[in-house]
């Protein structure tokens, strides 16, 4: 391996870590606020099954034949509109060839459209969610993160290895819930927004959304509500 094919991959291996890290730590910091807030997955963590390569990553054609492979993480919500967001990407020729590849961020939310919460989501699943160590039994999740299925509609823009950054719109669908029968094919597709080249073909790729669920607090007693145990009322 080449020098600069060894420096392509330590970095690409590094950036599918950063934006792994950002769901990771994520849950523990939304996972308090308000409605309207997801984390997401592409393709990516305990959706990814090692034996089964229709998990990972998430890929998508045109219709000559060029395909984008896509992995990813994240965070939105829908009342402020704001995302943040990033992974990895690589667009292939349509012999295979790797023609780029290298990282995308999220930039701006378009749309979201829930197909409503799936509780038992991730044990219907099993094991199609990763091995043993990460399946559902073992995941380390809080009490308040909900499985949901719908389709979010992101601006992302991509940073490849040589050459000019470009910008596209992603569509990440999640076959969960409610769905809708001309969405039942979950998956990736997207937009480039220089030429307008549609890839819109779902190959591979699992996609989750996780709503975080608001903070519930017990109301605060008020001094007059609150009787301390080791006062003892008044003897007539």
């Amino acid at each position: 391996m080449s020098s600069q094919s060894a420096r392509s991959s330590q970095f690409m291996r590094w950036m599918t870590a950063a934006s792994l890290a950002i769901f990771s730590f994520a849950i523990p910091a939304t996972a308090q606020s308000n409605n309207g807030d997801y984390t997401f997955l592409l393709a990516s963590g305990f959706l990814c099954d090692p034996g089964d390569s229709s998990t990972c990553p998430a890929a998508v054609k045109a219709a000559n034949g060029d395909s984008y492979e896509m992995s990813g993480a994240g965070t939105f919500k829908t009342q402020s509109k704001s995302v943040t967001a990033a992974g990895t990407f690589t667009h292939r020729s349509s012999n295979g060839n790797v023609l780029e590849t290298g990282v995308w961020i999220a930039t701006d939310p378009v749309s979201f459209d829930s197909y409503g919460v799936a509780p038992n989501a991730l044990l219907q699943k099993g094991t199609a969610f990763g091995p043993p160590p990460f399946g559902p039994k073992r995941l380390p999740m809080p009490s308040g993160p909900m499985p949901t299925g719908g389709l979010a509609v992101f601006r992302v823009r991509f940073f490849p290895m040589r050459g000019e950054s470009t910008t596209a719109v992603l569509q990440a669908n999640c076959a969960l819930g409610n769905v809708p029968h001309e969405r039942s094919v979950e998956g990736i597709r997207l937009t480039l927004e220089k030429n307008g080249t549609d890839f819109s073909l779902e190959v591979s790729g699992r996609v989750m959304f996780l709503a975080m669920r608001p903070e519930v607090r017990a109301p605060a007693k008020t001094p007059q509500d609150a009787t301390p145990d080791s006062v003892e009322p008044p003897k007539n």
